[in-house]
């Protein structure tokens, strides 16, 4: 009977950081490490690790919770029933244990509640600080609700007692990056790839850092070089280090074969690998797409939209991002599919009404983007400027989830609807501002080019052409 006992009581285990579990299974635990290595290195296999630590050992809730998280963007049925059994084995669960269901349910269940998921985080990370798992999904949602500054309280908060892991300094660039301390967020970053050269983020987040700074150049030859320890990686994070590669040839306004070919051999051919995720790719793809558009390069974009449009009407892979779903919306209409653009956009709109008041109040601002996507796609600048007013920032419309770079490109749509509005003395100031942090793109100074010519002043249009012509030269790579 004791030995009965034992077995569903669970053996007390220490984590790869010290955090106490019960499993009687070695191999649920190595899955466990396996599924903690994975997800901080946004691994492929991060998935079916979780799940097969569930599988090795049904009573250890903590590798139930896991995978309770693990299954929720795909199988929602799986995830209750795996956090029901992470629920039926707290009895016998640690501290920790009940901690990390408590933050899970709170993410995944059906009192699913943002706020209080990062609430519990927060408490969690007080009593185990080395917990950076932990760390890195608050972080995950502090950056899908916007929240870069609540982002770096988090690490700030565990990083005296992490100070020896190569992770924790990937995870404190980013929200350096985010609020713009570039120096801070550079020092971090290198401070990570010190300890391992291939943390592919601290490599994602020090390629920011250069392509805000526009030291285009230095990204490319860096992310290139990193690339090959991009191979295990999520079709997310492998394809979207590309898409940095991409612009950064984009911004340096290198010859557009350059920008193609990382869009058609490094982006595009993921979707032929088998455990490839198409809607990460498809985030990917269509971001780089929509920014060549802006810059005129209509043909190949709509191009390259035409061979997966098809799967962009899909249903199914509407609603796993807001970004996506924006970008989605840009390219069916631009493609004159205008029924499933609308439907699409009255979608949005359902979403966003069944949420709380406080949520809804907050999102309106990706309601009032979607519209203006929708208009851009039709061409119709004139009314893309009276959805947006005179006042436009992408960079406050961050409750998309997505990053300075990623949302910037909606200001680059920005910028041309002024122009093309008419509203040339508007985009003269808006376009000085912005220059004045990125001295170095060209493309701003070829738009203030345009504005200043259309507003009557050549010489100054002159000026900023030769501006932009200068930079162009000086990338040349």
């Amino acid at each position: 009977m004791a030995a009965a006992a034992a077995v569903v009581e669970g053996e007390v285990r220490r984590d790869m950081w010290g955090q106490e579990y019960r499993t009687s299974s070695a191999e649920c635990a190595a899955a466990l490490d396996a599924y903690y290595a994975a997800f901080l290195s946004f691994g492929r296999g991060r998935v079916a690790a979780a799940l097969r630590a569930a599988a090795a050992d049904p009573t250890c809730a903590l590798a139930a919770a896991h995978a309770a998280h693990a299954a929720a963007p795909r199988d929602p049925a799986g995830a209750a029933a795996f956090l029901g059994a992470a629920a039926d084995n707290l009895g016998n669960a640690t501290e920790y244990e009940r901690a990390v269901f408590g933050t899970l349910s709170a993410m995944v269940g059906e009192e699913r509640n943002e706020e209080v998921a990062l609430e519990r985080h927060l408490e969690l990370l007080k009593k185990f600080p080395r917990d950076i798992l932990s760390l890195k999904r608050a972080q995950l949602i502090c950056f899908y609700l916007g929240k870069p500054e609540l982002s770096l309280k988090f690490v700030e908060q565990v990083l005296p007692e992490n100070q020896d892991q190569n992770y924790i300094y990937g995870m404190l660039a980013f929200p350096l990056l985010e609020l713009g301390k570039m120096d801070e967020a550079e020092r971090a970053a290198r401070k990570g790839l010190a300890i391992n050269k291939n943390d592919v983020w601290a490599q994602h987040n020090l390629c920011h850092v250069f392509q805000q700074e526009c030291r285009f150049r230095e990204a490319t030859e860096f992310m290139e070089s990193c690339s090959p320890s991009w191979v295990a990686c999520t079709s997310f994070l492998l394809t979207h280090n590309w898409w940095h590669v991409a612009v950064c040839y984009l911004e340096a306004e290198s010859p557009l074969q350059k920008v193609l070919d990382v869009y058609d051999q490094n982006i595009m051919k993921e979707l032929e690998k088998s455990d490839c995720e198409a809607a990460e790719v498809y985030l990917n793809a269509l971001g780089l797409l929509l920014r060549l558009y802006v810059r005129g390069h209509v043909h190949p974009a709509k191009e390259r939209l035409t061979t997966f449009l098809d799967a962009l009407k899909e249903e199914s892979i509407w609603h796993v991002e807001w970004l996506l779903d924006l970008l989605i919306l840009w390219a069916l209409s631009s493609m004159d599919e205008l029924k499933s653009a609308h439907n699409m956009l009255e979608s949005l709109k359902s979403r966003v009404s069944s949420m709380d008041k406080d949520r809804q109040q907050v999102m309106q601002k990706a309601i009032q983007l979607a519209e203006a996507v929708y208009e851009f796609g039709n061409g119709e600048h004139k009314k893309v400027f009276d959805i947006l007013g005179p006042n436009f920032d992408a960079l406050g419309y961050k409750m998309i989830g997505a990053s300075d770079e990623q949302v910037d490109v909606f200001n680059e749509v920005w910028y041309t609807v002024l122009i093309s509005a008419g509203e040339t003395s508007n985009a003269i100031d808006v376009l000085g501002k912005q220059i004045r942090k990125r001295e170095g793109a060209p493309f701003l100074w070829r738009l203030l080019a345009k504005a200043y010519s259309l507003d009557g002043r050549g010489s100054d249009a002159l000026v900023a052409s030769e501006k932009a012509n200068a930079l162009q030269a000086a990338y040349s790579f």
